[in-house]
Formats: structure tokens, sequence, C-alpha cells
């Protein structure tokens, strides 16, 4: 599965979220993650849509996650923008061994699924955090 830029761009935001308590403005989202901003201000609409982020409006406004981390899913996040989570388009089989086929990219589909909703913000956070250890001290963190 790869993700479409919608669905790359929404994941760097909501991480970028987790790593500020406080509220963070699209201007400094997208600067920190060089994202374009009027692509990544929709993007946040849809995830405000969906319960994931809050908006605060004014000055000083800007937005925050709605929940903890660890109570926000990858698939969630996937889906508030929709972003497919299929690995493949399959139709019905015309040929016997073709349903074999079918089926375990069906199944294949139904595991994905289930996994991303079971991947937190908090666990990529810490993920991403590892691999920038791993990097050494001149990484930048940027998703």
């Amino acid at each position: 599965m790869k993700l479409t830029t919608r669905g790359h761009y929404s994941v760097k935001a909501m991480l970028d979220l987790s790593l500020k308590p406080h509220l963070a403005s699209v201007k400094l989202i997208a600067q920190r993650q060089n994202l374009p901003a009027p692509y990544l201000e929709k993007l946040l609409i849809q995830l405000r849509r969906a319960g994931l982020v809050e908006s605060v409006r004014g000055a000083r406004g800007g937005y925050r996650l709605a929940k903890a981390p660890g109570q926000i899913y990858l698939g969630q996040i996937l889906d508030a923008v929709g972003e497919p989570i299929t690995p493949l388009d399959v139709t019905a089989p015309e040929k016997a061994e073709d349903w074999v086929t079918l089926t375990l990219w069906r199944r294949l589909q139904e595991n994905l699924r289930e996994v991303l909703y079971r991947i937190s913000l908090e666990e990529l956070y810490y993920d991403a955090r590892s691999w920038q250890a791993a990097q050494g001290e001149n990484t930048n963190f940027m998703v």
C-alpha cells in the first residue's frame, strides 16, 4: 500500500500536532513539515469534521489534537481524508484459478485495515523518534 499525497500529508500534520500540546497554526505546521498551506488547511478541515483535531479561530487560533495521540489511529486519519485503505482494486474473478487470488487479496485487505486501526499516532511518533535516533544527532525531526 502506498499513501497518496493526501494520506501522507495528513499523517505528517497529525504527527506534527502530536509534538505540540498547544495550538499550532496551519502556517507553522506547513513550514515545519514543508507542506503547501492551502492544501493542508483543507486536510485539517476534514480531520476536524472526523473529530480528530479541534480548531480555534482568531489571531492566536490554530489546530490541536482532539484526543490523546494514543487514542488516534492511522486508519482513522486515512479514512477521514478519503485515503483508500486497499492495496488493489480487486474485481470478480473470471476463472476458477482467479478466485484463489481474489480471496487472498480480500483477506489481505481485511488484515491491512485491521492493522491500520491498531497503530496509534503515539506509536507512530515513537517509531519516528527511534528512526531519528538511529540516524544520529544531525537528523532534523521532520515527519
